[in-house]
């Protein structure tokens, strides 16, 4: 069978960044499991799926291999990169996605729960949350840095973190500095400099904005409506004329009247002519093709001018106001070309919906949240063995798109919303959309079974330690 050679010779790439060869056969069993028909895909169901007759040895030897085996996330994740990313088709464009997604828990001893937004429920509750960026192309996304978020409350107690195995040199980090300190290690990578996506909970971080525009990325990030902007015909007052004494005054000042004040986004979008919106269709769904009304004006971000000596770089501030809602639905800031078309922004900004396909696909099918032990390094192992499950199923989709399948079809058909996506603060759900060809996976389990020794693979050959775009 075709698709069991291309996952030996992929397991066999994969297993060169293991460190020693005796962990090859728990990536494979991992993998296996991950991919098979289980409601649960914890370590024990996956370990009596494998081996029925032998469920004990087999549940010590995954638990081993996820929880205390001292491989690298880091390198699988790379390793993963750098079997799909040749197949991705970047002609059109390509994204970087950030965002964060949580998983629901009881009890308070699972490293990093803490009673926080989750957006699988779609409120505050007891949950873990993972950072991710993702890379995309018009036609598929991989996750390809993934990182749990530590509360302040776990970050400032040692003896938790210490029974938890958290990293020593590990400190508090927010959520758009965990995705920051990702997207700057891809870089230094060697990784394309392709437009950073993210939702209000990272846009509205001015920090987490410059610091893409330092690092020379372009970005389009949703924001707001309480973000404050400088528009055209607003500015801040120049510095106090010099008196003579002390210091030169050199910062921004903002002034009494209102032309020298910022405005919210939403002050902004209500103060737009009829004629500045355009109906814009930027994808076709399943059933209908998508269409909204948007408006975009070029402004400053406004924040601390006080500590400021000149503005910032004027951008694009894109709104989406849909026919018959009484205000705005959402708002974006983007440094995109100035000479960009509108139609194409719109495509852009709306292209961070391959994310919650990602975390839809992971979440439902390859045992994403289903991991049940409390430790730093089981955690990371796991989430990086359910991308890279994910990882094959993308590239053979990505390869021979013909061959997916009826199992496969709904993953290439675009709905006019991923249909378990919910925005923040909302109650969220989740439809099934299976995509993992079941009876691949109990072939290939089969295989294990007829195979009990090591299994010979085709050599994967050498590959670069970087990125690979087309």
């Amino acid at each position: 069978m075709k698709d069991l050679q291309e996952f030996e010779r992929y397991m066999a790439h994969l297993g060169e960044g293991l460190g020693h060869a005796d962990r090859q056969g728990g990536l494979r069993g991992y993998c296996t499991g991950l991919m098979a028909p289980l409601k649960r895909k914890s370590v024990e169901p996956m370990a009596a799926h494998l081996a029925p007759s032998a469920t004990r040895s087999r549940h010590q030897s995954l638990h081993h291999f996820v929880a205390d085996s001292a491989w690298s996330d880091e390198q699988m994740l790379l390793r993963v990169a750098q079997w799909v990313v040749p197949a991705m088709d970047f002609s059109d464009g390509g994204w970087w996605i950030v965002d964060d997604t949580g998983f629901p828990k009881q009890g308070r001893h699972s490293v990093g729960v803490a009673r926080q937004y989750c957006g699988m429920l779609g409120k505050q509750d007891n949950c873990q949350v993972a950072v991710s960026v993702s890379l995309a192309c018009q036609a598929g996304s991989l996750p390809v840095a993934c990182q749990l978020y530590l509360p302040q409350e776990w970050a400032d107690d040692p003896q938790r973190r210490k029974k938890a195995g958290v990293p020593q040199g590990l400190e508090f980090a927010t959520k758009p500095a965990i995705a920051l300190a990702q997207i700057e290690h891809l870089m230094a990578q060697g990784a394309p400099r392709h437009c950073v996506l993210a939702d209000a909970g990272y846009g509205v971080d001015t920090a987490f904005r410059e610091r893409l525009g330092q690092m020379g990325l372009a970005y389009a990030v949703g924001v707001t409506g309480q973000v404050t902007v400088w528009p055209p015909g607003h500015a801040p007052l120049p510095p106090k004329p010099y008196s003579g004494r002390g210091h030169v005054p050199t910062r921004l000042r903002r002034g009494d009247v209102r032309h020298e004040q910022p405005l919210s986004v939403k002050e902004v979008a209500f103060g737009l002519a009829a004629d500045q919106w355009q109906n814009i269709e930027w994808r076709e769904g399943t059933n209908f093709t998508l269409r909204s009304r948007f408006a975009r004006v070029r402004v400053r971000a406004a924040h601390r001018e006080h500590l400021r000596t000149e503005q910032r770089p004027e951008e694009w501030l894109l709104i989406e106001w849909p026919e018959g809602h009484k205000e705005p639905m959402k708002y974006w800031l983007s440094t995109l070309d100035e000479d960009v078309l509108l139609e194409r922004m719109v495509y852009e900004a709306k292209m961070r919906w391959r994310i919650e396909r990602d975390y839809q696909d992971l979440k439902q099918e390859l045992g994403l949240g289903h991991y049940e032990g409390r430790g730093w390094r089981g955690f990371h192992h796991h989430a990086s063995l359910s991308i890279a499950a994910y990882g094959f199923l993308t590239a053979q989709q990505l390869r021979h798109p013909e061959g997916a399948g009826k199992k496969n079809a709904a993953r290439s058909q675009e709905p006019a919303l991923p249909t378990h996506y919910k925005p923040r603060g909302s109650p969220a759900h989740a439809a099934p959309r299976p995509i993992v060809h079941h009876d691949f996976a109990a072939a290939y389990r089969r295989s294990l079974a007829q195979d009990a020794a090591q299994v010979s693979v085709l050599p994967a050959g050498k590959r670069k330690t970087t990125l690979v775009t087309q």
